[in-house]
């Protein structure tokens, strides 16, 4: 049976939100930790190694909280463009950090994935992704999707590819493509949609993360750098987004109101 994560060291418990209005997955950008340590005089590989408490945490808190899909963007397909120092520490931790974290992972229930392209990464980082696959199959208090090597674009793409060869092949017939069967190819088919799109730092962009899965989703930016978020930011994250008011394109007359230049959204 999985155990519960350790509370927060400050004692804070998780909001009283309703069940129906947590969301169901938090996509989370974990940026600025080369900005913060740089800001401390360290080098930004230090940063990185400060954000992995926070991910730790951050599941932890969807964990209490009733969240039950996380997607961390660990490694971007454009991250190969940083230095190659950065980027071979950044293979070596995302191994690492699976390495380090798996059993207290595996302790609370959490479920690995992985999602994200193999070509270039290294075999080592593959295998450690894949033994995480396995070793953590059958749990399902949460799903961590570490997403490496993984760019929005490119897993479109990827999908494209694929049922264009199913089309050539004569085993899928044009007309037949559609949204859902379009998902299918994605790097997890069974993925649900983003419902809250998290980002630390300030920036308030998506970078190509989950573009298909993101298509509704609610997008919460924070000004702190990922090293200094914990479980409380998603907490009160998770509060903004119930009360939210999410139409998917509906619409409901309230007589009496003004409408919006351009019409409601």
């Amino acid at each position: 049976m999985p155990v519960p994560p350790p509370p927060h060291p400050s004692g804070a418990r998780p909001p009283a939100v309703p069940r129906a209005l947590v969301p169901k997955h938090v996509a989370v950008v974990m940026d600025g930790n080369g900005r913060w340590a740089n800001a401390r005089g360290l080098p930004r590989t230090a940063g990185h190694e400060a954000g992995e408490a926070s991910l730790i945490e951050v599941v932890a808190g969807a964990i209490e909280v009733g969240v039950t899909h996380v997607s961390a963007y660990a490694f971007s397909t454009e991250n190969w463009s940083r230095s190659p120092d950065e980027v071979r520490f950044l293979m070596g931790f995302s191994k690492d950090v699976l390495r380090r974290r798996q059993d207290t992972l595996d302790s609370w229930g959490v479920r690995i994935r992985w999602a994200g392209r193999r070509p270039r990464l290294w075999r080592s980082v593959v295998s450690q992704l894949e033994e995480a696959e396995r070793a953590t199959a059958g749990n399902s208090t949460c799903t961590l999707t570490m997403c490496v090597n993984y760019g929005g674009r490119a897993e479109i793409a990827d999908a494209a590819q694929a049922i264009a060869r199913e089309v050539a092949a004569g085993r899928l017939k044009p007309d037949k493509v559609n949204e859902k069967m379009f998902a299918r190819y994605l790097d997890e088919p069974d993925m649900p949609d983003v419902d809250l799109f998290l980002r630390s730092s300030g920036e308030q962009r998506i970078s190509n993360f989950l573009l298909w899965q993101s298509a509704y989703a609610e997008m919460i930016f924070l000004d702190e750098p990922w090293p200094d978020v914990d479980r409380r930011h998603l907490w009160r994250a998770v509060e903004q987004y119930a009360r939210r008011d999410r139409r998917y394109g509906g619409a409901v007359d309230r007589p009496g109101a003004t409408a919006p230049v351009g019409g409601a959204r």
